[in-house]
């Protein structure tokens, strides 16, 4: 405990409490900050599908031209989309999601009964990821307006929490950790 508290400073203390605020704006806005992470997302995909276009027209007769050329213009439709259509958008994000929370939380009750040492974490999460992607999924036009807005205010909370708990230091050694045991 005590290396933690020597990662912290007072400027991570700070930074913690306004992530934390942002995040809890976020959670009072929820569909205003679902809308504009779409619209991020939508500019975002529309900025690498026209870069990736351009970068492609470099490499015409080269191999890997029509793979670049393909994908920058997926990226780049798929950009217009997300601009043009931000609820179908939503509702497209937030299926995708909940099909993922689904299929997380059933793996992991799965692996809760072939795993006795880690039985109780996995059942318990497990039971948690299956009922948000039954719940997103059952109600997907509803969830769509604010399941993003959720997201992105949840995220905010936990991260501006970690920082005021273990600073920013610590906690980008640990993910720094993580990245290099992945790969």
């Amino acid at each position: 405990m005590a290396e933690h508290a020597q990662g912290r400073t007072a400027s991570d203390l700070i930074l913690g409490a306004l992530i934390v605020l942002l995040g809890l704006v976020v959670l009072g806005h929820t569909l205003v900050a679902t809308k504009v992470s779409l619209l991020f997302l939508g500019w975002l995909l529309f900025a690498g599908g026209v870069v990736t276009l351009a970068a492609t027209l470099f490499r015409i007769g080269k191999d890997g031209f029509w793979l670049g050329a393909l994908g920058g213009g997926l990226m780049t439709v798929l950009g217009i989309v997300f601009l043009r259509h931000t609820h179908a958008a939503a509702v497209t994000v937030t299926l995708v999601a909940g099909a993922m929370f689904l299929a997380t939380g059933l793996a992991r009750l799965v692996a809760a009964f072939q795993t006795p040492a880690a039985r109780v974490p996995l059942l318990v999460s497990g039971v948690v990821s299956t009922f948000l992607g039954l719940l997103v999924l059952f109600n997907l036009v509803d969830a769509s307006l604010v399941f993003l807005g959720i997201m992105l205010g949840v995220e905010l909370l936990a991260e501006g929490v970690a920082i005021m708990i273990v600073g920013r230091d610590t906690l980008g050694t640990a993910r720094a950790g993580r990245i290099a045991s992945a790969t």
